[in-house]
């Protein structure tokens, strides 16, 4: 049994890219955590889509045995967090963990979008912060003004900031120290009723849905009967366990610990995160507050190329749910592309990871169609629907008008790139409602609408800012606007996977930007495609794909031009033939491209 005031729980913050994950990874390894024979590089990302990507998607935690200086053991829980936008729900379940933050910032760098972001979610949940500088080896680290805009920036006091090298271990005995002295240590009655928080959980083949803990108060033993507050069910622990990052039995969790249990729960959904667990017998009296539910910003439809796969999409879709709180779907049928699950995203980069997922962990082939948001549509007779896919418009002559979600849009940008920022901000239909500065930071508030923003504002906002624009925004109301549905035809035929709503003022723009990309992406065939973009029958863009043809003339030499032009003729007429019976294959890599709009 570990003293409370000999734990520390804590979590590193940081900017993507400024070496949270290689830091935990000395964090382990000088304390021989882990045995040298079983180190990796980020050791906690155990996903191989993070691995690859070299990003953290899902906030991974570890227990740490330290002896500090002054002689005393301590248990160090560590929680890794993402720190992409996208991944923020994540981020914020951790903080809620934990009672302290190490706050990484890359010395080279700076303070960067996501340092802020992070980091007030940190502040919201009344952390004590240890800024640590990392990348200090870098002949371009600049310390003395990175502390400063910490303190200009942030608001921290950055005089005690530890200057380290996460890749070369530097300074990290000096962080382990600091982590024992300048963080606090958890609160809790050890003899009141059981109260945990459920952090996490996630799909173990062998264990079924392993659950991450907090425990505040009470004591929780192996074998006990405990009770979810939130969904009132009642289960057996089996297994209790700490993360070493592997699992290691162990025989009770007391207040401030943190680790994992089983208990024969079949589904993940019958976890919620945020839920208070108890004891069955002596409840406490009053849940935790839980966390806000995160609300799906984008959404599209994932549809299995082969038809008899869509059992197999359904059961991946309904395991990868256990593990990822903010994914939500739910069944719909397309013409063109059968049966399917309409989906719902935190965010572009929330799609891919779970796109990719899918098809590698359960071996699927996926068509994805365009990202949208939800519209209402007001009809001429007074009822209202939500449009959730574009393919669903209703019939244009019972509209009575269309309405679009917008969003208040915060966006903070050093100066020399506001410029940039306000014109994108215009260039999306933006309205500009607020510009305030904070010493060489603007602070720009504008109301968007949210299709502009799903598409790929994200990703030219950190372009034109070079990476150094923060962006967060929260929904405000729906609006009415002169929204249009545009289609597109690939060989006559409408492909309803790429129909999108779109301003009509922009239509013209749009459809032609696509038709371009398109005419890039669809391999070339034997007979000529025509790529037409259309608003109702108006046909508003058009790019022709030339087809590929065979030189039928390579064995004639010499002898009479005729001949020659009665083998292209034949040809000619082959290839009428083909183009009225020859179907288009649009490769899945296609619509992807296709819909990141203005690269």
């Amino acid at each position: 049994m570990t003293e409370l005031k000999n734990i520390r729980n804590f979590s590193i913050v940081a900017h993507i890219d400024h070496g949270k994950s290689t830091l935990a990874d000395r964090l382990i390894q000088s304390t021989n955590t882990v045995s040298d024979r079983d180190m990796q590089a980020q050791l906690l990302d155990s996903m191989d889509i993070e691995r690859e990507r070299g990003i953290t998607i899902k906030a991974n935690s570890v227990r740490i045995d330290y002896k500090a200086n002054d002689g005393q053991d301590y248990v160090l829980n560590l929680i890794d967090t993402p720190g992409h936008v996208d991944f923020a729900y994540e981020v914020s379940r951790s903080m809620q963990a934990v009672e302290g933050s190490l706050l990484v910032v890359d010395a080279t760098q700076g303070v960067e979008a996501q340092t802020l972001a992070n980091v007030y979610t940190a502040i919201d949940a009344d952390h004590d912060i240890v800024p640590v500088l990392n990348k200090i080896d870098l002949p371009a680290a600049e310390p003395e003004r990175v502390c400063e805009q910490i303190e200009d920036v942030i608001g921290i006091d950055a005089s005690e900031a530890i200057e380290i090298s996460a890749k070369t271990g530097l300074g990290i005995p000096d962080v382990l120290e600091a982590i024992v002295t300048r963080l606090p240590a958890p609160e809790g009655e050890r003899d009141a009723p059981l109260k945990a928080m459920l952090v996490d959980s996630w799909y173990d083949p062998y264990l079924g849905v392993v659950v991450m803990i907090r425990v505040i108060d009470g004591v929780v033993k192996k074998g006990d009967q405990i009770r979810m507050m939130q969904t009132k069910a009642t289960y057996k622990i089996d297994k209790l366990a700490v993360l070493k990052p592997k699992m290691t039995d162990w025989p009770e969790l007391g207040p401030g610990e943190i680790g994992v249990f089983t208990a024969s729960i079949k589904q993940v959904r019958d976890t919620k995160v945020g839920d208070t667990i108890t004891h069955e017998k002596k409840q406490c009296d009053k849940p935790l507050p839980g966390f806000k539910p995160s609300i799906p910003v984008v959404f599209c439809g994932l549809f299995p190329v082969d038809a008899n796969d869509f059992e197999d999409l359904r059961a991946a879709i309904e395991k990868l749910q256990l593990n990822d709180a903010s994914f939500s779907a739910e069944m719909e049928t397309s013409a063109a592309l059968g049966f399917g699950f309409r989906c719902g995203f935190l965010g572009l980069l929330h799609l891919e990871v779970i796109r990719d997922r899918l098809e590698r962990e359960y071996d699927l082939d996926l068509i994805t169609t365009a990202p949208s948001v939800v519209y209402k549509i007001h009809m001429k007779d007074g009822t209202v629907e939500d449009l959730h896919n574009p393919a669903d418009m209703p019939d244009p002559t019972l509209i009575d008008h269309v309405e679009e979600p917008r969003i208040k849009a915060t966006i903070m940008v050093p100066d020399e790139y506001l410029g940039d920022v306000l014109k994108l901000c215009q260039d999306r239909r933006g309205i500009q409602l607020d510009l305030t500065y904070a010493g060489t930071r603007a602070m720009a508030v504008y109301d968007l609408p949210l299709n502009e923003v799903v598409f790929d504002f994200y990703d030219r906002l950190k372009s034109v800012t070079k990476g150094y624009a923060s962006f967060d925004y929260q929904f405000t109301e729906y609006r009415q606007d002169n929204l249009v549905k545009m289609q597109i035809l690939v060989n006559e035929e409408p492909v309803d996977a790429l129909s999108m709503m779109v301003h009509r003022d922009r239509a013209e723009m749009r459809g032609r930007a696509m038709c371009e990309k398109l005419k890039d992406l669809i391999p070339r065939h034997m007979f000529k495609i025509p790529i037409q973009a259309a608003i109702g029958g108006k046909v508003i863009a058009r790019e022709t794909l030339s087809a590929m043809r065979k030189d039928v003339t390579a064995k004639c030499y010499g002898g009479d031009a005729t001949r020659k032009k009665k083998l292209l003729e034949k040809q000619k007429a082959g290839k009428k033939r083909m183009r009225q019976f020859g179907k288009v294959e649009i490769p899945q890599e296609a619509f992807i491209s296709a819909l990141k709009m203005d690269d």
